[in-house]
């Protein structure tokens, strides 16, 4: 794990990611954990998108009982629009840090993000490509980002049925597009994305 070369050298290390970056609907959230000092892994834990869902609940109890911290940061669809995903994303992840660095304001730590660099977070920090393979504190921030933001469109689905984002969590399936088409957008449809933009084109033509 590369929390043991952070560890070796006296720091924590805080592993980030994010869910929700590919939908049509919905926010992106982001999740920071750290787990204690040359504590064992846990079982099981590794990138979210092969797990099965009821195994992600497990997991994510599972790492709330050890991290030392964790913290959880979203951008909200209007930002998403407003700032560009990218962008949106690392407003996610520096709200994520930000939160889990109160609870450690006199610890060494660094910050490891998986994939590429992202200046925008506005934080120092290291990159790590595959990162919820290689990281185990990055595997468990996906899992637990992942865990929030299927919560919030499963209660999003109660209010917007037609949508079926309890299934589909905001992506664009078939039947998420043809439920766009056929009743328009919601407050919670992302204006920016192609899908959506290409809909308000059209009603904008007629």
């Amino acid at each position: 794990m590369r929390e043991h070369d952070a560890w070796a050298a006296g720091h924590l290390l805080i592993g980030v990611d994010e869910a929700g970056r590919g939908p049509i609907a919905g926010p992106v959230v982001a999740a920071a954990v750290v787990f204690p000092p040359h504590s064992a892994a846990i079982p099981g834990v590794r990138d979210s998108k092969t797990l099965s869902a009821e195994r992600r609940v497990l997991l994510d109890s599972d790492i709330r009982a050890v991290a030392l911290a964790i913290g959880i940061g979203a951008a909200s669809v209007r930002e998403v629009d407003a700032l560009n995903i990218r962008r949106a994303t690392a407003l996610a992840m520096r709200r994520a840090i930000l939160r889990l660095r109160t609870r450690l304001p006199d610890l060494s730590h660094r910050i490891l993000l998986d994939g590429l660099p992202m200046p925008e977070v506005g934080l120092p920090h290291e990159a790590l490509i595959d990162g919820d393979a290689l990281c185990h504190a990055i595997a468990a921030a996906g899992i637990l980002a992942k865990q929030v933001r299927d919560r919030l469109m499963t209660r999003l689905h109660a209010r917007y049925p037609t949508y079926a984002w309890s299934g589909n969590m905001g992506y664009g399936t078939a039947a998420h597009l043809a439920a766009l088409r056929a009743h328009g957008a919601t407050p919670h449809h992302r204006t920016t994305f192609a899908p959506v933009s290409q809909l308000a084109a059209v009603l904008r033509a007629t």
